[in-house]
């Protein structure tokens, strides 16, 4: 264990900054009065009509969520990499009420990623959950300067440019924390991270206070059970929407986004050819992670009741303004028009450079569900099926047994079956 010195280190001087900010967060949230700060009076100073404490108390009261009340709703988009998760993030990101985040936890997995290789080699991906947990608690509380702890490079005056993919959420984008062209409505992702300078995380964490309701999305942990402390935390009332998708979409999904981690898979798909290097473990890990969390989900324990619910990709992406309706019935809330009009908006594709942005929302949502069926090669779909047979069961994807059958779309594999949230 030469490197178990380094890595304690690491994990000490991370310990001290979460203790610290914890701390200051805590002695920040018994102080009655405005912040005396330059930073804090340049955060005033943007919140138009909201310069002063008075303002700020009038709001926080108007949205009622200053404190973890059970009407607060805290939504966790519980997801794996090309599932359909920033799809589903942004049927909560265009609500009014809620304050959305993509990927939050990106930043946790920089900074152990950016560490030294020894030190890398030995942290794998369960030893941040801690860390994790801690950054989604503090989020939930609107203490946005909790991210300071892992930004790269470290804010000045709490203001960032590093925020990952910041335009990926609304109320990031918008004023007080941003002022886009009055032209611009529902601006793309990359027109709000060209536009909008650095974001104050102070600033942020007020305007988090204003909404009354929470949403983040993530893709970085592993299972379901991962999240049980979260669950039995009576502060957060959390409802967890557990996003799944056909694992040879999945795939295929990955192989055309992510080209170097999936090269050898690409070489495969057209020659025909099985590469060496091939790592089946890319497909197989994130089969046995759904197939646990949702056998986690179905065993039904009691830390679960009334905060669970499994969503099939492929039922969002065909039929989207019904699967909408199911999902904010589950969490408590009303489908604003801004979502409904988002749907129609962003499910019926598209023409020009748009079709060629990998982390776009706007597509034919229908026809995108199952089109890994054109695209992946007979021999991939066999290999996928033998390593993942038990999740195809599980979440009731039918196999194919020929080149014809996976070719012809019009009979889909998705089966009929009805996943009821835990109640």
């Amino acid at each position: 264990m030469e490197c178990s010195w380094k890595t304690i280190l690491l994990l000490v001087c991370a310990s001290l900054g979460i203790q610290y900010t914890a701390i200051r967060s805590l002695t920040a949230s018994l102080t009655s009065h405005c912040p005396a700060t330059e930073t804090g009076r340049h955060c005033h100073s943007q919140l138009r009509g909201f310069s002063h404490c008075s303002g700020m108390s009038h709001l926080r009261r108007e949205a009622g969520n200053n404190d973890l009340t059970p009407d607060r709703k805290h939504i966790l988009v519980f997801a794996t990499t090309r599932s359909g998760s920033s799809f589903l993030g942004q049927l909560f990101n265009q609500h009014p009420a809620i304050f959305y985040l993509f990927e939050p936890l990106y930043h946790v997995q920089q900074v152990f990623a950016n560490s030294s290789v020894r030190v890398r080699n030995v942290v794998d991906r369960r030893a941040l959950l801690g860390a994790h947990r801690d950054l989604l608690s503090n989020l939930y509380n609107c203490n946005l300067n909790f991210l300071e702890n892992y930004l790269k490079p470290a804010p000045r005056d709490h203001q960032t440019t590093a925020f990952f993919r910041r335009g990926a959420s609304n109320a990031l984008c918008e004023p007080p924390l941003c002022r886009l062209s009055p032209s611009l409505k529902n601006p793309l992702e990359h027109l709000c991270a060209k536009q909008c300078k650095a974001l104050n995380l102070t600033l942020a964490s007020q305007v988090c206070q204003t909404r009354s309701h929470m949403a983040i999305k993530t893709v970085r942990i592993p299972e379901v059970k991962d999240l049980r402390l979260l669950s039995e935390d009576p502060r957060l009332n959390l409802k967890i929407v557990h996003l799944v998708r056909d694992p040879r979409g999945i795939l295929a999904s990955r192989m055309g986004t992510f080209t170097d981690n999936f090269r050898a898979w690409k070489i495969w798909n057209a020659t025909g050819r099985k590469p060496r290097s091939v790592d089946l473990s890319q497909i197989a890990t994130t089969c046995n992670d759904l197939f646990n969390s949702v056998g986690t989900g179905f065993s039904k324990p009691a830390w679960l009741r009334g905060k669970y619910m499994l969503v099939r990709y492929e039922e969002l992406a065909r039929e989207p303004a019904r699967k909408t309706a199911e999902i904010y019935h589950f969490i408590g809330l009303d489908v604003d028009s801004q979502v409904k009009k988002w749907i129609l908006q962003n499910t019926r594709g598209t023409s020009g450079a748009l079709r060629n942005y990998k982390y776009t929302t706007t597509r034919n949502s229908t026809a995108t569900a199952e089109s890994w069926r054109l695209n992946l090669s007979f021999q991939i779909v066999q290999t996928v099926q033998h390593l993942c047979n038990g999740t195809l069961f599980q979440l009731g994807y039918q196999l194919v047994h020929s080149v014809e059958e996976l070719r012809n779309i019009s009979n889909s594999l998705v089966e009929s079956k009805m996943f009821a949230p835990f109640l």
